[in-house]
């Protein structure tokens, strides 16, 4: 889905009002959060799927520093971007073109800070306080949880594939249920005895 973000930019810089069709990207994750989790962010959002696809080469992957896990500054990056969101927007209503420049904004800038992060840590460390990932995951407690079954070897490939290196094997016997588990599949896909279903 990657190469939908560089269509989008670029489209965007020709028709700004083409910015608008982020708010797909905004809706979507926490309208599908309730029944799927996560599941927008790990295999659908097109800034995710940049960070996997291209960052993740050239990412250090060390451990997501924790302060930017913490419930506090996750409300404050909520409240901070959606209050800036909400000013540009407030002068812009009403005009396609600047609406969908406030959405090519806030896209672009809040991406590059991503790939700082991802440079510096970890390739989806933005993704651990984005705003609209974090409010899906306010919705998602329970949401398509992660079997582990008794079969698990604690190997720990499934944390060291792990976007956000959650560790499922803790659950081993029963349900892995983390708020922010993407529900991308990559744990599945490098379990060795196929422990690890949803």
């Amino acid at each position: 889905m990657y190469w939908l973000f560089f269509i989008y930019l670029a489209v965007g810089y020709v028709y700004p009002a083409v910015g608008l069709t982020a708010l797909v990207c905004m809706l979507a994750p926490v309208f599908i959060a309730p029944f799927k989790g996560r599941h927008w962010c790990g295999n659908y959002c097109p800034r995710g799927s940049l960070y996997d696809n291209i960052l993740a080469k050239f990412s250090p992957r060390k451990p997501i520093p924790v302060v930017f896990t913490t419930t506090g500054f996750r409300l404050l990056m909520v409240a901070v971007i959606m209050s800036v969101f909400g000013t540009q927007m407030y002068y812009a209503w009403g005009n396609l073109d600047e609406m969908g420049l406030v959405f090519l904004r806030i896209i672009f800038i809040t991406t590059v800070i991503g790939l700082i992060l991802g440079l510096l840590y970890n390739h989806r460390t933005w993704c651990s306080f984005c705003p609209m990932g974090t409010m899906a995951s306010w919705l998602s407690r329970k949401a398509k949880p992660l079997n582990v079954n008794s079969s698990c070897v604690n190997c720990k490939l499934c944390a060291k594939t792990c976007p956000f290196a959650l560790t499922p094997y803790d659950a081993k016997g029963t349900k892995f249920i983390h708020s922010d588990c993407l529900k991308c599949g990559k744990c599945i896909e490098a379990c060795p005895k196929k422990s690890l279903s949803f």
